[in-house]
């Protein structure tokens, strides 16, 4: 955001500074300063600003403000705005809150004879159009300008509603089913029953917190205004905000956590610059609150805080005297906090001069980032100054333990760097739409609360999302030979009403593969990568576990069991001890040109979490035979039902310790060795470690292999 250092200067008349030194020190504070441009002979410097989302209170001057006085010691005025006394009015102005979860307060003052026009000079030293002009903010009517005004100065959104347009008092309820309302910008909406509105007693006036009503919206005609200042839940903002697809300034204020003691004061500023082109007040400040929400924003419970433990959290500082209890009740006292000391007896403090200061610190309203000691601590530590303490090393007495997978996860990187693959990096968020099509049980996707795009707004459940990503974004750059991994981590929840119970992380890995191979890509000879190439990757991490069987194996397109990212035809389970720990396979066609990628990609994803409860597999060093090793070829006829995985476990059955290898050979296919039939050249090689194979030996051997192979349906070829 923008921030005038003028207007700074105007709450804050006695900054020591200048405006380049003032932006270094708000950014050593966490208030970043991004850049700086000079306004011109005497009006200072305009100030870009990266406000992060839990310090809603410093999006505006006045919170600046307030942070400068912090650092510098200085003394912030309270803002206050005079109003003319109010006339009596026969039947005061009615405001009710149905929705009492999600409205903590409503304010409304009743303005009559206004002016409706250009906004004239009200406050002391400075006209809003000097303001705006140097913030490039269009000045509409004083009106409008008293509204953006407010929510610049001092950080509350407020709306006006032409009163004259209102049908009774104001109510503050949930929108009714189907109900309608036409927005400032001219949309007509169909609501939602969760939908937050402002209402009078007939219709939806406003979406509270969002947007107001183009039917009570201000117009050169009106003459009577109804001054609105409110405080909305930031998750009925949110969620009213994201169902009708609409930003404004008021939303992303309220979704971050308003000021609910802010209100009354923004009221009166914007009425005062309304009543600057005529008009009068009529009865007094309706002021509607909730208990409820008052207790859990302005009225929290006061969090104790101890001296010592500052000092044993923040350690050293480079300053002899370092952080003193003077320091931290000046520190905390500008930034709104209010702070009692605790008697020695009553914080638990057998010698107070030695273990220093305790106090109960009540938290400003404008704070809802502070709950805890810890954070007390943190703003301490903030406004003093991290540079002015002391680097040193924190105590540790146990060394570095690495993960219980450490091993297992560093063996599969080699196994995946020795492949040809490079490891690669994503983002821990993606789109909901991208989160159900590649969870593994999507009804268990983690939802953000608070996300940052509508393409970031789930925790990922899989890894493939952005490995995806990463490779269009590989090919829309000319890199044609992509080979990819990512070791990383997914999440799952379960949810009840909405609200997360629980939510589980497991590491996962995903490969993704485009192009020609590694040792043909300087060849320029063509071969792709196909669905082989990336099984036998899969197999080469797999087979790095101890495990008494893995197999690979697909389901036909009807059942549903293949993931939808895959390619229905193209695509396979791989299992180890009969779970399923992993899929690959060619990425869909549908998935591919939704992502503009004409190349055919091969894409896996590995459940490392079941992968990693099984042993590595250690490799065993024995010592080569010196006797000579005896080759012999079985040729066998076998029905095409009949798979290589079949006859490897059959050989393996065999337990024969001389038996040192067995392969294919040949596979051999006529239409004259009868329909469905193929075949076989099997070759087992023979050898004894400690001395040389006798005939009758080597004859035993052979008849166990025919009796093996003819149990499973083969036949020997003649």
């Amino acid at each position: 955001m923008r921030i005038l250092t003028k207007w700074l200067r105007a709450y804050l008349p006695g900054l020591p500074v200048d405006d380049a030194q003032l932006a270094e020190d708000l950014t050593l504070r966490g208030i970043a300063v991004e850049g700086i441009y000079a306004l011109g002979e005497g009006n200072g410097s305009l100030y870009e600003m990266d406000i992060t989302t839990n310090r809603v209170d410093a999006m505006n001057h006045y919170g600046v403000a307030r942070e400068a006085a912090a650092i510098y010691g200085l003394t912030l005025p309270e803002l206050t705005f005079a109003l003319p006394k109010p006339r009596p009015c026969g039947q005061p102005f009615t405001v009710r809150i149905e929705a009492q979860d999600a409205c903590g307060r409503f304010t409304a003052r009743v303005l009559r004879d206004v002016t409706i026009g250009e906004s004239r000079d009200w406050f002391v030293g400075a006209e809003v159009s000097t303001y705006f002009a140097l913030l490039e903010q269009k000045k509409i009517s004083n009106a409008v300008d008293a509204t953006n005004f407010a929510w610049l100065g001092m950080g509350q959104p407020t709306h006006v509603f032409d009163l004259d347009k209102l049908e009774g008092g104001i109510v503050v309820r949930r929108a009714r089913k189907g109900e309608r309302l036409k927005t400032l910008d001219g949309v007509d909406r169909v609501l939602d029953a969760d939908d937050l509105v402002v209402a009078d007693h007939k219709k939806a006036v406003g979406l509270a917190g969002v947007m107001g009503g183009w039917d009570t919206m201000i117009t050169p005609e009106t003459k009577n205004v109804l001054v609105e200042a409110a405080w909305f839940d930031p998750v009925a903002v949110r969620q009213t905000a994201r169902r009708h697809g609409l930003h404004t300034d008021a939303s992303h204020r309220f979704e971050r956590g308003a000021d609910i003691s802010a209100a009354p004061v923004a009221s009166a500023l914007v009425s005062a610059i309304l009543l600057a082109n005529g008009g009068r007040i009529e009865g007094e400040l309706v002021d509607a609150r909730v208990a409820a929400i008052e207790e859990r924003t302005a009225r929290r419970k006061p969090v104790a805080l101890e001296l010592s433990e500052v000092h044993r959290i923040l350690g050293t500082t480079i300053d002899e005297e370092g952080i003193t209890a003077a320091s931290v009740e000046n520190v905390l006292t500008a930034l709104g906090c209010e702070l009692k000391a605790e008697p020695a007896e009553r914080a638990g403090l057998a010698e107070l001069g030695k273990r220093g200061a305790a106090w109960q610190v009540t938290l400003p309203s404008w704070r809802l980032d502070l709950e805890r000691e810890i954070d007390l601590v943190e703003e301490v530590a903030r406004v003093y100054g991290y540079n002015r303490f002391a680097n040193t090393l924190p105590e540790f007495g146990e060394g570095v333990r690495a993960l219980p997978w450490a091993e297992k996860e560093a063996t599969v990187r080699s196994t995946l760097l020795a492949a040809g693959f490079h490891e690669a990096i994503g983002g821990t968020f993606c789109s909901a739409a991208e989160g159900a099509l590649t969870a593994p049980q999507p009804a268990l996707v983690v939802p953000l609360g608070n996300p940052l795009s509508e393409e970031a707004g789930v925790l990922r459940p899989s890894l493939v999302p952005g490995m995806l990503a990463m490779i269009a974004g590989n090919l829309n750059r000319d890199v044609s030979d992509v080979r990819l991994f990512e070791l990383g981590t997914v999440f799952s929840g379960a949810f009840s009403n909405g609200v997360g119970d629980k939510v589980d992380e497991r590491p996962a890995l995903a490969l993704g593969a485009v192009g020609a191979l590694p040792e043909e890509s300087a060849l320029h000879t063509g071969r792709a990568v196909d669905f082989f190439d990336v099984k036998g990757v899969v197999e080469q991490v797999i087979s790095r576990f101890e495990m008494r069987g893995m197999y690979f194996d697909r389901f036909p397109l009807d059942a549903g069991l293949t993931p939808e990212w895959l390619h229905p035809y193209r695509a396979a389970r791989v299992a180890a001890d009969g779970v399923t720990v992993g899929w690959f396979g060619q990425l869909h066609p549908r998935e591919a040109a939704a992502r503009k990628i004409r190349e055919a990609v091969l894409v896996a994803e590995l459940y490392l979490d079941r992968l990693y409860k099984l042993p590595l597999r250690r490799p065993i060093a024995r010592e080569i035979s010196r006797y000579q090793p005896v080759r012999r070829d079985f040729s066998l006829v076998l029905d095409a039902s009949i798979q290589w995985e079949t006859i490897d476990r059959a050989m393996a059955a065999l337990q024969i310790p001389e038996l040192a290898e067995w392969r294919v050979r040949e596979v051999f296919r006529d239409a004259r060795m009868g329909a469905g039939d193929y075949a076989l050249l099997l070759g087992a090689t023979f050898q004894a470690p400690d001395r040389t194979l006798r005939e009758e030996e080597l004859q035993a051997f052979q008849t166990r292999v025919k009796d093996a192979v003819t149990k499973i349906g083969a036949r020997l070829r003649v």
